[in-house]
């Protein structure tokens, strides 16, 4: 929620830089009837109140004045909302990354889905914002990779130590949970190599503002709630029982593109 309310003002300054650059090319149809455009593509920037993103590309179709529908495809990480990122102890190690305390998994999410954008207001306005929503639906495929740490370990011979690289496992979690022992985060890419699927589904709703329906420009921006459940918890912590299976955010969402 933090990061969104820094957000908030800086994407409706950049919205509104956008709105009004295209004032100047605003051409509305001769007839004044029907629509100019037929189909719309979009770059999706969305941030999320769990701290995690989804970006994405939107591709939609100009079914009437007011009605567009669409289809969607991003891919993201959602976080949990226990996730407390720490520092390395100073007296332990300097020199690696801050880690995610109990972390098991990362969990990345790539989403599809179809939906609908209905307009409320008047979008012939030559300088007025289109307001309406838009839902959506469709399939999510999470991916479980496993989260890497740098764990201090008794070298071979006495006094000495090494460093090795671990995910969570009920064998070393003694180790894996003892700040003592944490050296740091390891390499995000440690671990894609066993990437698990986790199927599930998502939907969203929204408050959909719309600058300049007539521009060849898309820029518009979302703000709504969306949600992601999957067929079994997602193990993202090492303590199972604050793992979840559905995810529920508030999001602001950021869209550039064109028409045609």
């Amino acid at each position: 929620m933090r990061m969104l309310t820094r957000l908030f003002p800086t994407l409706l300054l950049i919205v509104a830089a956008f709105g009004a650059a295209a004032q100047s090319n605003y051409k509305p149809p001769s007839t004044g009837l029907g629509i100019i455009y037929k189909r719309e593509t979009a770059i999706n920037l969305k941030a999320t109140t769990n701290r995690g993103y989804a970006p994405g590309i939107e591709f939609g179709r100009l079914r009437t004045y007011y009605r567009t529908t669409y289809y969607h495809f991003s891919f993201g990480e959602i976080k949990h909302t226990k996730e407390l990122r720490q520092s390395p102890n100073p007296t332990v190690s300097r020199s690696f990354r801050s880690f995610i305390y109990g972390k098991q998994n990362n969990l990345l999410a790539l989403r599809a889905g179809w939906g609908a954008k209905r307009y409320f207001s008047e979008k012939a306005k030559q300088k007025g914002v289109a307001v309406g929503m838009s839902y959506s639906f469709g399939p999510t495929l999470g991916l479980l990779k496993p989260y890497y740490l740098a764990l201090r370990r008794p070298g071979s011979n006495p006094g000495e130590s090494r460093v090795s690289h671990e995910r969570y496992s009920d064998e070393n979690a003694a180790v894996f949970l003892d700040n003592t022992r944490i050296l740091g985060a390891s390499s995000f890419t440690r671990g894609l190599a066993e990437i698990k699927p986790l199927p599930g589904a998502n939907a969203s709703l929204a408050l959909h503002l719309d600058w300049g329906a007539f521009d060849e420009v898309v820029k518009a921006l979302e703000i709504g709630c969306m949600v992601d459940v999957f067929a079994t918890k997602a193990k993202i912590l090492s303590d199972n029982e604050s793992n979840k299976q559905a995810f529920f955010n508030f999001f602001v969402n950021l869209q550039l593109g064109k028409r045609r």
